[in-house]
């Protein structure tokens, strides 16, 4: 007797209702220790149980985020949405699958149209990783057409994949050829267009699908934040003298796994003059008494949710300088000043305009933003500094459910040091609320 809660055919693997479990967790898994979906570990419930936190409710938040997707498909009068981009799918069917790996080996794909039905094409034996989530309709296989999987068979395999995506268009949408694409391997893009489908920008669907958290999104992003924060905490234990640049970030990044974190998207942690300019990695740079450290979490932490914040700390005791207090409280003025100007209904264009502007020095070298969206990862919107507005800035308007994160670095250019300051905000209903608790450096202020 087949037990499997799939039934595989040649085609396609529909999932079929899976039991419901008597035993659950906080946020709604199952609480199965043998169970194949990732999520928090009881460290980071114990943790946010103690802070008074609440759990999103994943069955909830999946239907959400569902409804956001389909709801820009209506407006764009599309027949669905191809995804590629693994945090596309996530957000679709909070489903994971080597995220990383497939980030550059586009071997899993998503459609959802705009009735709300999902299929979901995975890596191959991968069934089981999706068979808790009722919300995929169909699981199939066959979404690689890259050249390392495909060779010189590529236009072969795209051909293929393009004629399913056809057939499912024509069942869930019947005569309206228009499909939103994130982003797809040439070959795939070149059969679906031979086929007469007529491709349409699926990176603005899901951007703006994301923008919008909901209440269950919020509580998951408080609890990421929360555990970021721990995290945090044993980085700075792990921050003295003789210590490597890399052996104080890897406490971040152990501490978020152990709580059931994801990964993390970059490395900017610096010390002494690696600090200025910015976005020096880390690396095995001994750090020494006296010197500035300074990073920039960029954590994809628990739920998924990317967890966004700089500090910039001194090692040792002793004071600091002059000239460190000076770049740490321009730093401290710029994002606070900012923050206070987030509310609904302001444009972009005005937060630009009316943003706190950095002393003349220290413009060179001003971070990319002084704003951007923060979701799965840093998201839509950008806000730019006034100077890069003609080459890179674009109109829009904040809306309650918003999350931004307000930033700056201040190094001049050929300074001894920097500081890289940056907190999380919510925009809510008349204003903002700062979603960061950790703490500033007092005796910097």
């Amino acid at each position: 007797m087949n037990n499997s809660p799939f039934s595989i055919t040649p085609e396609n693997r529909k999932i079929n209702p899976i039991p419901t479990l008597s035993a659950t967790k906080p946020d709604g898994s199952a609480d199965d220790n043998d169970r194949v979906e990732i999520g928090p570990t009881a460290l980071a419930f114990d943790e946010w149980s103690a802070a008074g936190l609440t759990t999103p409710h994943l069955p909830t938040m999946r239907e959400y985020r569902l409804k956001r997707l389909v709801s820009e498909l209506i407006k764009r009068d599309l027949a669905g949405v191809l995804l590629f981009d693994p945090l596309n799918i996530r957000y679709a069917t909070d489903s994971t699958n080597m995220q990383l790996w497939t980030t550059h080996n586009a071997a899993r794909a998503c459609f959802v149209s705009a009735t709300g039905y999902v299929v979901l094409w995975d890596f191959h034996g991968c069934e089981h990783l999706t068979a808790h989530l009722p919300l995929v309709k169909e699981l199939r296989t066959g979404a690689s057409f890259f050249y390392f999987e495909s060779g010189n068979r590529v236009d072969e395999h795209a051909r293929k994949f393009a004629i399913t995506v056809d057939g499912l268009m024509r069942e869930h949408s019947g005569s309206n050829r228009r499909l939103a694409v994130d982003k797809i391997e040439l070959p795939g893009a070149r059969a679906l267009e031979k086929l007469g489908i007529k491709l349409h920008d699926g990176q603005e669907v899901c951007e703006l699908a994301r923008a919008i958290k909901g209440a269950d999104e919020i509580n998951a992003m408080r609890c990421a934040i929360h555990a970021c924060e721990a995290s945090i905490d044993a980085m700075r234990t792990a921050f003295y003298a003789g210590q490597t640049e890399n052996d104080i970030w890897a406490a971040l990044h152990a501490e978020n796994i152990r709580r059931g974190g994801e990964w993390i998207e970059t490395r900017i942690l610096s010390s002494g003059p690696r600090t200025n300019p910015w976005f020096q990695e880390s690396g095995p740079r001994i750090v020494q008494n006296g010197e500035l450290l300074a990073f920039d979490t960029d954590l994809i932490g628990t739920y998924g949710m990317c967890v966004d914040i700089s500090r910039t700390w001194k090692c040792g005791d002793e004071p600091p300088t002059k000239e460190q207090k000076n770049l740490y409280q321009v730093a401290y003025e710029h994002i606070m000043t900012n923050a206070e100007l987030v509310k609904p209904g302001v444009d972009f264009l005005t937060l630009s305009r009316d943003s706190h502007r950095l002393p003349k020095q220290y413009r060179s070298q001003r971070y990319g933003v002084i704003f951007h969206g923060v979701g799965l990862c840093d998201e839509y919107p950008s806000i730019r500094y006034p100077e890069d507005i003609d080459s890179y800035g674009y109109d829009g308007v904040l809306e309650p459910g918003m999350m931004l994160c307000v930033e700056a670095y201040v190094g001049a250019v050929g300074g001894k040091e920097g500081v890289k300051l940056e907190d999380q905000l919510l925009v809510t209903e008349d204003g903002f609320e700062n979603l960061t608790n950790y703490p500033f450096e007092l005796n910097f202020l």
